[in-house]
């Protein structure tokens, strides 16, 4: 049996209370509106159909995306680039309830977002607010009527893969200003573009995952989920050897983060633009399609289960490739 109560902000409080259910209320304008709701609600339990959607309706976006940063983020590989994002989305939508999150008010963040950052950026941005908000409802039982927001925007295209590789004497002039500059950026740059490992598998590399013996090396945990072992190339061996020693810990004392800032001021010093750390794998995997090793090869090194991905970090250069399909031709 539902109770009306009027407040003295001059509206109307319906209380239900039901056998087998929580307590329930919601303030309205009107007590017609308030009767309206507490039929509607009384009915939906009598068939069996209510649940309670006072989750959304009274938590804000910040307290699931709050929830989300402690809960699962710390378990994903990319800590930081989902903190960042996270702020930005409770910046941008953290005072709203959730049931109040429509389509209208992501397009809208999109289409802003869309003036100053690139598609991609953006993709990520609403994949992201549309994860938390399913994990919100598959793992914490939070219903919304129409469902997750996300599914009904349509997402910035994906942008062209960067097909960034290294130019005439970009290679020395990195490694040369790494060497001038402070820290172990530039073996870890060495690394980088012998092993195409990535930032963050560098990054956790230990002396003891390291055999010097057999020319390999362990890279644990990593963004797929799985160990693998890569082949070390003479350069990559001597770029470890120069590197102060001990039977175990860590090869790099850096944070990924550090590892970053550090390359961009590198590159700023050797006068290099738009090369970013990533396209360093791009242009191991590249190099090593140029040797002649097929694509199983490469992906055991670089550790992809999609070999089409594999497209997206193969950038040869066609002038290299003319000698290769000219060898043992005759013109007619």
């Amino acid at each position: 049996m539902a109770t009306f109560v009027k407040r003295k902000d001059k509206q109307w409080q319906a209380r239900i209370r039901k056998k087998g259910y929580s307590p329930l209320s919601k303030t309205f304008k009107t007590k017609a509106a308030a009767q309206q709701w507490a039929s509607e609600i009384e009915l939906e339990i009598d068939k069996g159909l209510f649940v309670s959607k006072s989750d959304a309706e009274t938590r804000l976006v910040k307290e699931f995306l709050t929830r989300y940063l402690i809960e699962e983020v710390p378990k994903m590989k990319s800590f930081s680039s989902h903190k960042s994002n996270i702020k930005l989305l409770d910046d941008y939508f953290g005072h709203l309830a959730l049931n109040a999150l429509t389509p209208a008010l992501i397009r809208e963040y999109r289409d802003k977002r869309l003036d100053y950052v690139k598609g991609d950026t953006v993709r990520k941005n609403i994949s992201l607010l549309g994860r938390v908000i399913k994990h919100a409802i598959t793992e914490w039982d939070v219903h919304l009527p129409f469902g997750n927001p996300v599914n009904a925007v349509k997402l910035p295209p994906k942008g062209k893969s960067r097909n960034r590789r290294l130019m005439c004497d970009e290679e020395e002039m990195l490694l040369k200003t790494a060497k001038e500059y402070d820290g172990v950026i530039e073996p870890i740059i060495r690394i980088a573009i012998e092993t195409a490992a990535r930032r963050g598998e560098i990054q956790r590399l230990c002396w003891e995952h390291i055999n010097f013996k057999e020319s390999t090396a362990n890279l644990l945990d990593t963004k797929n989920g799985e160990d693998r072992e890569i082949p070390l190339s003479e350069a990559a061996l001597h770029a470890l050897k120069s590197l102060p020693r001990s039977s175990k810990g860590s090869v790099f004392n850096m944070q990924t983060d550090s590892i970053t800032q550090a390359f961009r001021m590198v590159c700023k010093r050797a006068d290099i633009e738009d090369l970013w750390f990533h396209d360093l794998r791009h242009e191991a995997t590249s190099r090593f399609f140029e040797l002649g090793l097929s694509i199983m090869e490469v992906s055991t090194i670089t550790g992809h289960k999609d070999l089409r991905m594999l497209r997206n970090y193969t950038h040869l250069n066609a002038k290299d490739l003319v000698t290769k399909i000219n060898s043992g031709r005759q013109v007619l």
